[in-house]
């Protein structure tokens, strides 16, 4: 007998295929999402039903780096089974695009890998049984992944109810797609004047975020960005969590269970 997660490719992603079984029954499919160039991974819970709608997280990965870094790095799918299975998260979708055409690819999911993005939340809603608003939506990223989920979530703030950033950093680098940019691109770009712009739209529509940060590592990856930019989602009366992590190891696990209990506690706790 085809496995679920062989019958689910079929039926409902055409192009994906399953690629593992996680410890606690979720499945990962692998494929390419609508305008990409390389593969990303689909995450789907324990006893994934049809009939359910279920909320997605988007997570986007860090410069240089690829969908497997929440695979085997984070092992995102270990977490999330033990979690729903311990009822300490609800059960949810995930979905791990790929951005650029390669690893070395340093877009900061800024221009073609955005509207990709933008193109694959529709795709999603449209393949698999979602919850289809923005309070069905979150969007996180590491590293640059997390300047990604700040500039893309507050670009398109009727998109996600949530927004997570862990070890952002939170001013376009002046590198890949901003090396060139004029100084009304990069205002475009910069997640604190979005959140200045767009904080009365934000406020309310219940938009949450949540700010992270390991230790520091270089000039752009410093607590004291993280610590600044919660700082001023506070002070523009919006709903944020911000969590400092003083240790570098396992620091990127730690902050996306963190992340995902935050935004998805199950509905007893």
């Amino acid at each position: 007998m085809a496995s679920l997660a062989a019958i689910v490719a079929a039926v409902l992603l055409p192009g994906f295929s399953p690629v593992a079984t996680s410890s606690g029954g979720g499945q990962i499919l692998s494929g390419t999402f609508p305008g990409g160039e390389r593969g990303g991974y689909v995450y789907l819970p324990p006893h994934f039903d049809r009939r359910v709608r279920y909320p997605v997280v988007y997570l986007l990965h860090g410069m240089r780096g690829s969908p497997d870094e929440y695979l085997d790095g984070t092992d995102l799918a270990g977490f999330a089974d033990t979690a729903i299975g311990e009822g300490l998260l609800r059960p949810f979708i995930a979905i791990i695009p790929a951005a650029g055409p390669s690893r070395d690819y340093n877009g900061e999911w800024a221009g073609p890998w955005e509207q990709e993005l933008l193109q694959t939340v529709a795709w999603t809603d449209a393949h698999l049984p979602t919850i289809a608003a923005p309070g069905g939506r979150v969007l996180a990223g590491l590293s640059a992944g997390g300047f990604g989920a700040a500039d893309i979530g507050l670009r398109h703030p009727d998109l996600f109810g949530a927004i997570e950033s862990w070890s952002g950093y939170y001013q376009p680098l002046r590198d890949g797609p901003f090396k060139h940019a004029s100084k009304r691109t990069l205002a475009a770009n910069d997640p604190t004047r979005l959140v200045r712009a767009e904080g009365g739209t934000l406020r309310r529509d219940g938009v949450r975020f949540f700010i992270s940060s390991g230790p520091a590592h270089s000039h752009w990856f410093r607590p004291s960005e993280s610590v600044a930019f919660a700082r001023e989602l506070r002070s523009l009366g919006l709903s944020t969590e911000l969590r400092l992590y003083a240790e570098a190891k396992g620091e990127w696990r730690a902050q996306l269970d963190a992340g995902l209990e935050w935004a998805l506690p199950a509905a007893h706790r």
